[in-house]
């Protein structure tokens, strides 16, 4: 029987409070998700030292990038909105950092919200900072009376999330204010709200297995059929592991 794929989970961060120490955490949904399609999660804490996290990278078939807070837009160029929270700047730090290894190593890598967001601008595309604003026609994307608020999806014939939900209506969670603008060179968008705003996108790179959702398949407002996004990564780092090693 072949070895379950180890699967690197980036922790969340909160800072020192004057009633707490400072502490990093994983929402459940995301390692329970890992675990029931097959694979073993390792959880990576916000570390600072490159050569460490290098290590560890070396022991991992993949890396899932999950959701959290906002990325701070001044990081790349742009004005601080109102409507922002932005993440601890330890997470962040690390957050970038690792995601700059992982598109260095091609490894396989899946980002959930803020996860999908930071894949995409880490590779040179952009982001809208607050949907509302930056497309006034857009359905409501977060609903702060309704966790479980959701909208229909639309993807794109011959993609990863075709695989997943076929055809028909399909309807996705939704949290979030900002969003894909920009898609980064060598991805594609693979899922849209009706309203235009990309739910998903999805490297066309040959040598680099990477995707992303804005919507939250780890959640407890997710469907059982999104479970299924999970087991689709989980066979693509496979057959990527596969790949590396009859090369080698």
């Amino acid at each position: 029987m072949a070895a379950k794929p180890l699967i690197g989970l980036n922790a969340d961060y909160r800072s020192s409070r004057k009633d707490s120490p400072a502490f990093s955490y994983v929402c459940a949904g995301y390692y329970d998700a890992l675990v029931k399609v097959g694979a073993v999660p390792i959880i990576i804490p916000p570390m600072t030292d490159k050569e460490d996290l290098d290590r560890i990278l070396d022991l991992l078939e993949g890396v899932v990038l999950v959701g959290g807070a906002d990325l701070d837009p001044r990081r790349d160029g742009f004005m601080l909105h109102p409507s922002v929270r932005p993440l601890d700047p330890r997470r962040e730090d690390f957050d970038r950092t690792l995601v700059s290894r992982i598109a260095f190593r091609r490894m396989p890598v899946f980002g959930i919200g803020t996860g999908m967001q930071l894949l995409n601008v880490s590779q040179g595309g952009n982001l809208f900072l607050h949907i509302p604003e930056d497309s006034p026609k857009a359905i409501p994307h977060q609903d702060s009376m309704d966790p479980a608020h959701r909208h229909a999806l639309e993807v794109t014939p011959g993609s990863l999330m075709e695989r997943v939900y076929g055809e028909g209506e399909i309807r996705v969670n939704s949290m979030h204010h900002m969003a894909v603008d920009d898609v980064a060179p060598g991805f594609a968008v693979t899922a849209r709200c009706p309203d235009g705003i990309i739910e998903a996108i999805e490297s066309v790179m040959d040598d680099w297995f990477a995707f992303g959702t804005q919507f939250h398949p780890e959640a407890t407002s997710a469907s059982a059929l999104d479970l299924r996004i999970f087991e689709e990564f989980v066979v693509g780092v496979t057959g990527a592991v596969c790949e590396v090693r009859m090369v080698a």
